[in-house]
This record gives C-alpha cells, sequence and structure tokens, in this order.
C-alpha cells in the first residue's frame, strides 16, 4: 500500500505543478459544458418559411398568422407560383414552403375538408423533418379550432331552427326557397363527429426544457473525455521524458504500478463530476430527484473503465501522438453511438449491441435517469453489471500489457 500511495502522490504532484494542467482539468471542462448546454439541442428554431397562396382568404391567412406566432418559423416571402415556391427551395432561401389551393376557404366551409400543400428542403434531414412535423401539428390544431367554431355555428342554427320553425319564411307569410321546417334543418345540418380529447401529462422534464435533458449527458462525456485522454498518454509520457527507467527498477509490481496511475485520474473526475453538477445545478437549475451516492457510485466505476481503456492504449503505443489518436478514434464511436445526441432505440440492431460495452452510453443513461428520474439502484443494476464486468476486463488487460521495459 506504501508504494501504491507514493505513486500517487507522485502523480499529483506532477498534474498540480504544471501550471497549464489545472485549468485544463477544471476551467476548460466547466466552460465546454455551458457552451454545448447552451448549443448542443435538437430543437430546431428560425426555420425559414414561404407561403403561396392562391386562396387570399382568412382562414388561409388565419393558418399563416399561426405559423409566424409559433416561434419556429420565420417569414420570408410570398412566392407567386408553385414554380416560385420550388425555387425558394432550390435556393436554400426558404426550408419550408406553404402553398394554399384556390377555393381553400370555400372548402372548409363547404365540406368542412380542405387541402394544403407543404414544400420541406430536407437536405438536412433532421431540420426537414422537425420542420414537417411542426407544420402538420400547427395545421391540425387549426383544424381542430375551425372544427369546434363551425360545430358551435352549426348547433346554434340547429336550437334556433327547432325553436322557431317559422323563421325561415318570408314576409308575407308566404315558404320562399329559404323555408324549411324545424326537422328540414335539424337533418340538412352536418353532424358533428365524434373527438378524441388527448390530456398529455409530462413526466420528469413537466417544462420540456432541453437543457435538463442534455446537462447531465454532457457532463458525463467530458468527464469520460478527460480521464480517458489523460490516462492514454500518461505511460507512454514516462517513457518520452526518460523517468520510466526508473519506475522499471523500482520496487514495484505491475498492478501496483497500474493502481498508482488510474488512482490519480479517478480522483480527478471525481472532481470534475462535483464541479459539473454544481454548476448545473447553479446555472442550469437541474434536478436532482436520485442519489447522489449512486451517481459517484457509478462514476467510480465507469472512470474505471476508461482508465483501464486508457492505460491499455498507453502502454502499446509508443508515442504520445500515437495515443491521442488511437484515444480520438475510440472517443468518437462512443461519443456518436452513446445516445447522446441520438436515441439508441433508433439505431439498428446491431449497432444497438455495440453500445453495450460503451461505458459513455451507460454513463449518459445512468446520470439522466438518476437525476431526472430518481432512479435507484434496482433501476439501474443492469448498467452497474456492465461496467463492473468491463472493470474487471480492461483492467486486468492493463496490467498483462504493461512491461518492464524502457
Amino acid at each position: 500500500m506504501n508504494n501504491i500511495r507514493i505513486l500517487v502522490w507522485k502523480e499529483l504532484l506532477q498534474v498540480f505543478r504544471n501550471k497549464a494542467m489545472l485549468p485544463l482539468l477544471t476551467v476548460i471542462p466547466i466552460v465546454q459544458l455551458i457552451l454545448l448546454s447552451f448549443a448542443a439541442s435538437n430543437e430546431v428554431k428560425n426555420i425559414n418559411l414561404a407561403v403561396y397562396d392562391a386562396d387570399q382568404s382568412g382562414y388561409s391567412h388565419r393558418l399563416m398568422n399561426k405559423f409566424t406566432a409559433s416561434g419556429y418559423f420565420v417569414l420570408k416571402g410570398y412566392p407567386e407560383s408553385n414554380e416560385q415556391a420550388a425555387q425558394l427551395l432550390d435556393r436554400d432561401e426558404a426550408d419550408l414552403v406553404l402553398c394554399f389551393p384556390k377555393g381553400f376557404e370555400n372548402d372548409i366551409l363547404k365540406d368542412r375538408h380542405a387541402k394544403v400543400q407543404i414544400l420541406a428542403n430536407a437536405i438536412n434531414g433532421t431540420k426537414g423533418g422537425l420542420a414537417n412535423g411542426y407544420a402538420n401539428a400547427i395545421i391540425a390544431g387549426f383544424g381542430k379550432e375551425i372544427q369546434g367554431e363551425l360545430s358551435a355555428e352549426w348547433a346554434l342554427a340547429r336550437r334556433t331552427n327547432a325553436e322557431n320553425p317559422s323563421a325561415g319564411r318570408n314576409n308575407n307569410g308566404k315558404s320562399g326557397t329559404t323555408d324549411l321546417s324545424a326537422d328540414k334543418a335539424v337533418a340538412m345540418i352536418p353532424p358533428v363527429p365524434a373527438s378524441i380529447r388527448v390530456l398529455p401529462q409530462v413526466w420528469y422534464n413537466p417544462t420540456l426544457d432541453y437543457k435538463a435533458f442534455m446537462v447531465p449527458g454532457i457532463l458525463g462525456v467530458l468527464v469520460t473525455i478527460l480521464t480517458l485522454i489523460l490516462s492514454a498518454m500518461n505511460v507512454v509520457r514516462e517513457r518520452e521524458i526518460g523517468t520510466i527507467e526508473q519506475l522499471n527498477v523500482s520496487p514495484i509490481k505491475k498492478y501496483q504500478f497500474i493502481l498508482g496511475k488510474l488512482l490519480p485520474f479517478l480522483f480527478i473526475g471525481w472532481m470534475d463530476l462535483a464541479l459539473g453538477l454544481a454548476v448545473g445545478k447553479l446555472l442550469f437549475h437541474i434536478p436532482l430527484e436520485g442519489s447522489l451516492v449512486l451517481i459517484f457510485a457509478f462514476c467510480t466505476v465507469n472512470l474505471i473503465v476508461v482508465l483501464g481503456i486508457g492505460l491499455l492504449i498507453s502502454t502499446l503505443v509508443e508515442t504520445q501522438q500515437q495515443a491521442m489518436f488511437v484515444a480520438w478514434f475510440f472517443m468518437m464511436i462512443f461519443i456518436l453511438m452513446s445516445g447522446l445526441f441520438t436515441p439508441i432505440e433508433s439505431m439498428p440492431g446491431w449497432a444497438q449491441k455495440l453500445t453495450i460495452p460503451n461505458p459513455i452510453a451507460h454513463f449518459v443513461a445512468v446520470m439522466r435517469q438518476v437525476m431526472l428520474k430518481g432512479s435507484g439502484w434496482r433501476d439501474v443494476a443492469w448498467h452497474f453489471e456492465v461496467m463492473g464486468a468491463l472493470a474487471v476486463v480492461f483492467g486486468t488487460m492493463a496490467v498483462l500489457a504493461y512491461r518492464k521495459r524502457g
């Protein structure tokens, strides 16, 4: 134990004596957390909208105003034909074009059924899909609103004709073309279709604040990346500066050497996690519904896996540059397949299986579950089991890969 304590103290001294290292370990991750939490969002706003209105009616203007008032669309122009609308999409001057055909209002009043065309620029599939989804939601809401208004008018007409059957007679008391009996009036009024009312109830993030969803995941990614890079460069750095020979001739065993290299960066990971949680609470008001002890316990297991991978890389490569390239290769895969930006459930089956040994995927999932849902041990036990198994595998591989050689 004394050998491990001395190695840990040596590593910490090397870190904190470097004036550039401490800001890199504290300030840079916090700045990244703040910037990415504001910038990394799947919400799409400021969608350029063009409107081709061949009807020029009250209903078409009402629907167009609902688009501009939604906060998602910015009105960019009024093309005078479908051809001009297509040209706006071709020149990327519009992301979405709303086309009202002639007779739009008349179709609503006459048949209670009207069509409106949506042209979406889907070069950016995510933006095009979300813009189309927003548009359909606005149109559906407008349709329900119009249906309610027309239903109220028809109900009033039905009640008026039922109470005053002679309301349609002319001044001479003779029936004219507008003369309707109460029975006929009721029969000619279109029935109001039954509707299902949906009352959504949002759990765990009632305000739908995207930062509450992103901050825990980004924090997990930053802590993992930082420890992976530092550990991947650690042993090879000793080799480059020539101090590895002194360690090789010292009376320490291989597992003691690996533990002495692992524990300092585990402490640094805890420190960055604590700083990130404090910033998330104070700046973004991220809730912490679950146990803080559970978060740090999983962070410990997760970082052991990451540090094992980093130390394994460091013992196998020859230079720090090689270590950076190899670590970057794994980081890109881990981040893009972590579920931070794209749900794992939306990935192909083979890709979902590849996320099982991904430490960032488990860290992101646990952070979100514990912080937002208040999940307990039973809810995240599977993540602990997977990370525990990986910790044994990569820790053992790192010990076996280390050789006492220059």
